[in-house]
């Protein structure tokens, strides 16, 4: 199995085909899930004691897995939220499986970590942050924000010298924030005070004030955290950072910002200024593979101060003792696996980074925009269809409306229908306990036409 011969090239060339195949089709097939048992019997057996080949198993999986999985980088895949990798991005991918690199320590993958610290570099100057922040680069938004809150709820404790060592904490989040919140909080046992939104999911800084001010004197006093939104899942919204910002500086509350979906943002002009004080963050995350068109699963999560990161999560061992051998940051210190809650980790950054490095922070900043623009025409397209309502104008490229005069389960058969028919993927969201639809859109290869065909099919 660990050797090159005869059978391994004519399977390395196999799998090389397909993938540059893959990566020619404009655009990929949409395809749509089957039920397990549909699979099951298409494609037999395929763990077995012998093995069944790799030929064989690369045939089952191009002509019957491959196609049971929907392609989220096809353009008119506007569910949920996409991703569009660059060819780059993707080859790269590739080479960093082939390159074998642990990219969890300096010692054993410092070019690679130098690497993935260039693309964060881009990230932390993009949210204004000093050229001392850093961070890490984990598997999604998710793993992100739990260890961002991790970190808060580390310096919260230390600051208190043991004397919060046992106390439950408490964050402030808003309910227009993603679900990963809570889970978060309920895998670190603390508990969420949630801050009213506005009418569009927004939090502001004058609510914050008020629901902190009404905490009872020893709930305030567990408060070690508050997580902002930069451009909601749901709706596309931009929290109030600066009102936000300006609260937790004054109650000395360590301020996270979640920018998993629209932190990419942060990279066109156009949209610039939604952001304004972001740069008083103590963490933030962003997804690459969502809007900064990385390969699955690449999620930029970093620390105005590293060291508190590092402080925090930093696992010791006899084993590992090698690896710290000084107090500083410089790069031989510079572990991966110090800054969130992981150990063991792949160099996701790296096909991010290479896309970066190969076509440059401007087509980046260009292909935002792009998306940006879509999004804004297609907005003018649903209000220009008298059967259909605009909620929001949008912040950013997400598109919330309903279809007048339909229910639940009349969207639901028309998504299905448009699945099957392979023309796209729309699912139906709720808004303020109403079922509508959202389309969102990170593919620069989504067009206006895209949009357009969407909406006519609606009529």
């Amino acid at each position: 199995m660990h050797r090159h011969d005869s059978s391994t090239e004519v399977l390395t060339q196999a799998v090389v085909r397909y993938a540059v195949e893959r990566m020619r089709m404009d655009p990929p097939p949409l395809d749509k899930t089957r039920p397990a048992a549909e699979l099951r019997a298409m494609a037999g057996k395929t763990v077995t004691a012998k093995g069944i080949g790799g030929l064989e198993a690369l045939r089952i999986f191009s002509d019957v897995l491959g196609p049971a999985s929907i392609s989220i980088d096809h353009p008119r895949f506007l569910s949920f939220v996409p991703a569009a990798p660059t060819e780059a991005a993707i080859l790269f991918d590739l080479v960093v499986g082939a390159s074998s690199i642990y990219g969890g320590s300096w010692l054993e993958g410092g070019g690679a970590v130098f690497a993935e610290n260039e693309a964060l570099r881009y990230i932390t100057n993009l949210v204004g942050f000093p050229e001392s922040a850093g961070g890490v680069f984990v598997t999604g938004g998710t793993a992100g924000n739990l260890s961002a809150l991790l970190a808060a709820r580390f310096r919260w404790r230390h600051r208190a010298e043991g004397a919060h060592d046992r106390t439950r904490g408490l964050l402030l989040s808003c309910s227009g924030a993603h679900s990963s919140v809570g889970s978060a909080a309920r895998a670190i046992d603390a508990d969420v005070e949630w801050v009213p939104a506005d009418g569009h999911g927004r939090l502001w800084g004058s609510a914050l004030r008020e629901t902190l001010t009404g905490l009872a004197a020893d709930d305030r006093e567990r408060l070690f955290a508050v997580v902002a939104t930069a451009g909601t899942t749901n709706a596309g919204v931009i929290d109030d950072l600066a009102g936000v910002a300006e609260v937790c500086a004054e109650f000395d509350v360590w301020l996270h910002v979640d920018g998993a979906y629209g932190g990419a943002g942060l990279a066109a002009p156009s949209v610039r200024d939604r952001y304004q004080g972001i740069e008083h963050a103590d963490s933030f995350i962003v997804d690459p593979h969502k809007w900064l068109f990385a390969p699955f699963d690449c999620c930029a999560l970093v620390y105005r101060d590293p060291t508190v990161g590092r402080a925090a999560h930093t696992q010791h061992a006899e084993y590992l003792d090698v690896l710290h051998g000084g107090d500083g940051l410089d790069d031989s210190e510079w572990n991966p696996s110090d800054f969130a809650h992981h150990l063991s980790r792949r160099a996701r950054g790296l096909p991010f980074w290479f896309s970066l490095a190969t076509y440059g922070t401007e087509a980046y900043r260009d292909a935002i925009e792009t998306t940006l623009d879509v999004a804004r025409q297609g907005a003018r397209l649903i209000d220009d269809a008298t059967y259909l309502e605009l909620i929001m104008e949008p912040e950013l490229s997400v598109l919330l409306f309903r279809r007048t005069g339909w229910g639940p389960a009349d969207y639901q058969v028309w998504s299905d229908r448009l699945l099957d028919e392979g023309r796209a993927f729309v699912t139906p969201t709720s808004w303020n306990g109403e079922v509508l639809l959202r389309l969102c859109i990170i593919n620069p290869l989504t067009s206006v036409d895209d949009i357009r065909m969407i909406v006519d099919s609606l009529g």
